[in-house]
């Protein structure tokens, strides 16, 4: 109960505070830059080295990839003729990738425990490759920006502390001992959930959602509903019921990935939609994902 009442707490102070005006408008940047550049390379070397690999991985991995597909071939047929590219460009970017570490983790560890982070980071490595790379192209080609070499996008994919923590997390420990250096990643991975949490309340609004409420169901429906049906689906015809299964259908229930906003912003993808639909897509997900964690524990239990 302690972990559900600190997401309700964390959100709802957020929340409070950027509606009060006491804070900047862009104070959440703060609060990111410590969760991107300390928080989440710490989960990755608290987790990452104690990882077993074997084939039940293999869901995890290919998770955020079967939703993008799956929302690419979505938006297509949604958008047709009728919608501009930017706005289809701005749906794909926020119906195609989960918010797997900011919404994600906090709701791992209450509804499962911090041991399942491992998991997680797994699911949010990948969407975030997926983002930083066919995520900027598509946004660069709509945007009329053609020149995208591959030099651009490895730079971006290094340049990011959570992908250079994972590679490390896993290099390291074969060569160095870092054990010394755990009660130190235990406390600064525990401050992800709580600052996760607090920047979503600083960053969420509803304001003109009247206006594009045809939109956002669509986009949110395949998100919240159809995403997370089928990675089950997967899993169930697979007979995978093991955590690796249980956290990749969870995951893949997160709402639309924060950072999918920024690039719509920076490059004119409809962003007052596109924020709305991430918005919306958060405050819903606190009651979606009741439900499918339900639904998993029905299964894994019959």
């Amino acid at each position: 109960m302690s972990n559900f009442l600190l997401i309700g707490l964390c959100i709802l102070v957020g929340y409070l505070l950027q509606r009060s005006k006491k804070l900047p408008a862009d104070s959440f940047k703060a609060v990111n830059a410590w969760i991107i550049n300390l928080a989440l390379p710490a989960v990755s070397f608290k987790f990452l080295p104690h990882i077993q690999w074997e084939r039940s991985l293999l869901l995890p991995i290919l998770m955020p990839v079967i939703v993008w597909v799956t929302a690419w071939i979505y938006i297509a047929v949604y958008a047709g003729k009728k919608l501009d590219k930017p706005t289809k460009a701005g749906l794909l970017l926020t119906t195609g990738l989960s918010n797997t570490s900011f919404v994600g983790f906090p709701l791992v560890i209450a509804y499962f425990s911090s041991a399942e982070l491992s998991i997680a980071v797994i699911c949010d490595q990948v969407s975030f490759l997926l983002l930083a790379t066919v995520g900027v192209v598509i946004a660069l080609r709509v945007s009329g920006e053609e020149s995208i070499s591959a030099a651009m996008l490895i730079k971006r994919i290094i340049s990011f502390p959570p992908f250079v923590a994972c590679v490390l997390s896993l290099i390291l420990p074969s060569f160095v001992d870092l054990a010394f250096l755990e009660p130190l990643f235990d406390i600064v991975a525990a401050t992800i959930a709580p600052l996760a949490l607090f920047s979503i309340g600083l960053q969420i609004k509803f304001e003109g959602w009247q206006n594009e409420i045809k939109h956002i169901k669509y986009a949110l429906f395949f998100k919240l509903f159809i995403a997370p049906a089928i990675i089950f689906s997967v899993a169930w015809f697979a007979r995978m019921k093991d955590m690796h299964a249980q956290i990749s259908i969870f995951e893949s229930a997160m709402p639309p990935f924060l950072t999918s906003g920024i690039i719509a912003s920076q490059y004119n993808l409809n962003p007052r939609l596109s924020n709305l639909v991430i918005g919306i897509g958060i405050a819903l997900s606190f009651i979606t994902t009741a439900f499918w964690y339900w639904l998993i524990q029905l299964y894994v239990h019959t």
